[in-house]
């Protein structure tokens, strides 16, 4: 009888969990599929038809918003400004991490603890020297002054995110390495790299969402409209559109779904790199 009522007790909690969990989802999918739903129909039946998926399908819309100029510039651009930021991010960051973790020099814990104390740094407080400095070095207006600043912004996390990694990584791989005679940065490509997989999707996913939505840094250091990035077209889309909601929702499909498709490609170590924290040690 108590095995029944535990077991009853066990099934009523899991699936009250599940019920949360599902409408929690429900919220976030929802307006995406919202969103899909009114790109693929005309400014006649976006607001007569209530069907769930549209009874017709309209591409029209996805073609006038690819055929407009700007739009296609400021899309390439952010395509170029996050995979240069996120590389960069990368790179930098897995370097500086692995030499927190593994390497013993002077000033060690005092630069780390300055690269944990930037976190707190409201993210709007750090545009006014990053701009200052930008504009000493000639870098206002230039794609190269645009990456460096939104590399800076995502360092600190990234950096502590990949130490936390590699402290609760297991050595045995990297002196194997250093037995077969592999140096210090060869250790860190061939092995804590290719290890830290997971730890890097989280980055990667993160910083990228970062840069793909930013707009104020971009508005402050490029004055060159052919620079702008997406968020820069959407604005002026929505100035130019905002009564055709149907090519409205589809620009707004448009830019969301790198990032989407960013994220189900990386979902399985996104997933690893959460839950590394609780399952290492």
């Amino acid at each position: 009888m108590a095995i029944n009522k535990y077991r009853a007790m066990k099934v009523s909690k899991g699936f009250s969990i599940h019920l949360l969990l599902g409408l929690v989802a429900f919220t976030c999918i929802f307006p995406l599929f919202w969103m899909l739903r009114c790109s693929f129909m005309t400014l006649e039946t976006v607001f007569t038809d209530k069907s769930i998926i549209p009874t017709a399908f309209h591409f029209g819309n996805f073609i006038k918003v690819l055929t407009e100029e700007k739009f296609g510039i400021y899309f390439m651009n952010s395509v170029i400004y996050t995979a240069s930021v996120v590389s960069a991010i990368v790179i930098i960051a897995s370097l500086a991490a692995y030499s927190f973790s593994r390497l013993r020099f002077p000033g060690k814990n005092f630069f780390f603890y300055m690269f944990v104390a930037a976190m707190m740094i409201p993210l709007p407080g750090s545009f006014v020297p990053l701009y200052v400095l930008i504009n000493k070095l000639n870098l206002v207006n230039t794609r190269i002054g645009y990456i460096l600043c939104m590399t800076n912004v995502g360092l600190s996390m990234s950096i502590l995110l990949l130490k936390t990694f590699f402290d609760k990584m297991n050595t045995d791989l990297e002196d194997a390495a250093r037995i077969d005679g592999c140096g210090k940065l060869g250790i860190w490509w061939h092995v804590a790299l290719p290890l830290a997989r997971p730890a890097i999707a989280v980055i990667v996913i993160f910083n990228a969402l970062n840069v793909w939505n930013e707009f104020i840094l971009a508005q402050l250091l490029l004055t060159d409209t052919r620079l702008m990035p997406l968020q820069k077209a959407l604005m002026e889309f929505q100035g130019a559109h905002s009564v055709d909601y149907p090519v409205l929702m589809a620009g707004l499909t448009l830019a969301a779904m790198p990032i989407i498709l960013l994220y189900l490609a990386m979902q399985k170590h996104i997933v690893k790199g959460f839950s590394y924290g609780a399952t290492a040690g």
